[in-house]
């Protein structure tokens, strides 16, 4: 006879097929699984432990739980840190990171980097719909980086990038950026990056510090990751 564990056990399952389809992807978090299978709390934990002792998920403290078995004796992959990173996480790493790449980038600028920036800014500008504008905004942070001249910092933000290529910032993103509307978006953030430029271009690490640090603060504000009374 079939019982409601059972039951329960069956439709988390049908759910991880749906939502985590490969070995490796994350698994909504128990709050919404319990909601999408329709049991309570403790059912639900009965249910995953069941799976993780079948081999067919493990957990990892902080960062979530994932299908398949764990990797025995090696580092969590590049990937499940992906996986795991909230828009807060990624909002959080840049506010620390990029306004020191900016300074450096500052430093060691050069006169055709200057024009391979104005080029990023426009590219901005000129972005008509949400897609372009998170490409040209990409473009332009990771440029910075590239302008800073350290391979390191240059795969951290390529890093930052294939984060956001992950559905929860995207979805963060399309809020942000359906609330804020296109025009409105394309000329603050165009502002923003223009005087990142401006500063870069005259060399000022300060001022490069400073304007990427306003920026990504107010992108955090309007993203609803940060209070407007929280700053570094």
């Amino acid at each position: 006879m079939r019982t409601d564990k059972d039951a329960a056990q069956a439709r988390l399952w049908l759910i991880i097929e749906e939502r985590a389809p490969a070995s490796g992807d994350r698994l909504p978090s128990e709050r919404v699984l319990k909601d999408l299978v329709g049991c309570s709390r403790e059912t639900l934990r009965g249910a995953l432990a069941a799976l993780e002792a079948r081999g067919e998920i493990w957990r990892h403290v902080g960062q979530g739980t994932f299908r398949g078995r764990a990797p025995l004796g090696r580092p969590v992959k590049d990937t499940l840190l992906l996986e795991a990173t909230t828009p807060a996480d990624l909002m959080d790493a840049r506010r620390l990171l990029e306004p020191q790449v900016a300074t450096a980038a500052a430093l060691r600028r050069a006169p055709e980097d200057i024009a391979l920036l104005r080029q990023r800014v426009a590219n901005g500008r000129a972005a008509r719909n949400r897609a372009e504008c998170e490409r040209a905004d990409d473009a332009f942070h990771q440029s910075i980086a590239q302008v800073a001249r350290n391979p390191l910092l240059i795969a951290l933000l390529r890093h930052f990038s294939s984060a956001r290529c992950r559905a929860v910032w995207q979805r963060e993103w399309d809020r942000t950026y359906r609330r804020v509307g296109v025009e409105e978006f394309t000329r603050v953030h165009g502002d923003h990056h223009e005087q990142v430029v401006d500063a870069i271009a005259a060399g000022d690490g300060p001022a490069a510090h400073r304007a990427m640090a306003h920026h990504l603060e107010a992108v955090s504000i309007e993203m609803g990751v940060l209070n407007p009374v929280q700053s570094y």
